[in-house]
């Protein structure tokens, strides 16, 4: 390891002659005993680069990814969804790779122009006028959405339907323990969010799923009465693939929505980076986390882009902030702008008309399996179905016969029959033929 060191006895000698110390041990003298390793590092002798290599491939060889060995038929935040090769290729570019914010817009006009055009593309799908230049993730948003509200309103108390992801409700748990904020529950009834005897009287937000995390299309109508009645907005976590079927979240009347970008065009990747959209009705505007860029004008009449807002503490009076956010996933917003541009209006609808009818064909044959039930009434590209048998039990033995089932849920739902139901997808990936495999995987497993 000596070579690694990039020091010599010498200059180590003087460093601790300029600092007054003896030795090296001198610098952590502060330290008390108990605090310090006493010994010989156990360390193994080095190896080549060629075994190292070797090593990492064998631990890789381990995964099964998605398309080459397992079908993927799992979603629950994440999904197989086709990823554009000239999309992937153009985000590629040195100019979009790069870590350093765009404060300088005289320097970033190419990266101030992508991420409008992806706010403009995300206020489109959202139905609202305000979108930011993207968050970390899905999970992240809406908690920003619900510090907003609470901001905005001056309560505390924040409503979140059962139906939302368990990760983005532990989030929200995580995150009030140190602003103080109340986090109640709704239940469900079946795989809806149960409204009936809900009271946003003194509330900040509802933050309620569409579809919700089982894959429900939820009833925003009625939501979006309840606030009306109490003063409280309407959070809505939408899935930007549906709202090119269903009415967006702004139509129905959401206050702010939010979303897990990761369908627009970005892979599957271990949990990723992925990609947080959130938009909100312009008189929000102010109390919009992140940044906001904006078209205006140079000193010589030349269109060109700024950011235009930025309510971060790290750029505004801390009491005056919006939001501790810092940073965002600016080459993934840019990503999906490209993407949304490849495909277009009539591409992206028909992306989505795909994965509802696959996800049809494959809940109808799904209901004939003798004692499998499909839980849900109204869904678009993600169901539950109750199983005769354990959920992780049958990923495990459809895994053996080449196909991720889907998600168990195992954690998040007591409520019968939802605890150990079987979370199932089917993106414009999914052929007949493999819907049909699937359906005979799934039959002969549930059947033993």
């Amino acid at each position: 390891m000596g070579s690694f060191v990039p020091h010599t006895d010498a200059e180590i000698a003087e460093m601790l002659s300029n600092l007054g110390l003896q030795e090296i041990d001198d610098l952590y003298d502060h330290l008390p005993d108990g605090a310090r390793f006493n010994g010989e590092l156990s360390i193994p002798v080095g190896v080549s680069e060629a075994d190292v290599l070797d090593f990492m491939d064998s631990l890789a060889r381990k995964n099964r990814p998605t398309g080459r060995e397992l079908i993927c038929f799992a979603g629950g935040g994440a999904y197989d969804h086709d990823a554009s090769a000239a999309a992937m290729a153009m985000a590629s570019q040195s100019a979009f790779v790069t870590s350093y914010t765009p404060y300088q817009p005289e320097v970033a006009q190419g990266v101030l122009q992508a991420l409008f055009e992806y706010q403009s593309l995300i206020s489109r799908l959202s139905g609202l006028e305000v979108t930011n230049a993207s968050l970390y993730d899905g999970g992240t948003a809406l908690v920003e959405a619900a510090n907003l509200a609470c901001a905005h309103t001056g309560r505390s108390r924040v409503l979140i339907s059962r139906g939302i992801h368990p990760n983005y409700r532990q989030m929200i748990k995580t995150y009030a323990r140190g602003s103080g904020h109340e986090v109640v529950e709704v239940a469900l009834s079946g795989c809806s969010t149960d409204l009936s005897s809900v009271s946003l009287n003194g509330a900040a937000a509802l933050c309620i799923g569409y579809p919700n995390y089982l894959g429900e299309i939820e009833d925003l109508q009625e939501a979006k009465r309840l606030c009306e009645v109490s003063g409280a907005l309407l959070v809505v976590v939408y899935d930007p693939v549906s709202v090119a079927s269903l009415k967006s979240p702004g139509e129905l009347g959401a206050d702010v929505a939010v979303a897990e970008g990761q369908s627009l065009g970005v892979p599957l990747s271990f949990g990723g980076p992925y990609l947080g959209l959130f938009s909100a009705k312009s008189g929000l505007v102010r109390s919009v986390p992140g940044r906001l860029v904006g078209e205006t004008v140079d000193m010589e009449g030349r269109t060109s882009y700024v950011t235009t807002l930025r309510t971060r503490e790290q750029d505004i009076r801390r009491e005056k902030a919006s939001s501790n956010v810092c940073t965002n996933q600016t080459l993934i917003a840019i990503q999906a702008a490209i993407y949304l541009s490849w495909l277009g209006r009539s591409g992206y609808a028909e992306l989505s008309r795909r994965c509802f009818s696959a996800t049809r064909y494959l809940a109808d044959g799904v209901s004939l399996i003798p004692g499998v039930k499909v839980l849900n009434r109204n869904f678009f590209r993600e169901f539950a179905v109750e199983l005769p048998i354990d959920a992780v039990l049958t990923v495990e033995q459809m895994a053996d016969r080449g196909f991720l089932a889907g998600v168990a849920i195992k954690e998040g739902y007591e409520e019968s029959p939802l605890e150990g139901a079987l979370l199932i997808t089917a993106t414009e990936k999914r052929t007949r033929i493999e819907i049909d495999n699937y359906l005979q995987a799934l039959r002969e497993v549930v059947a033993k």
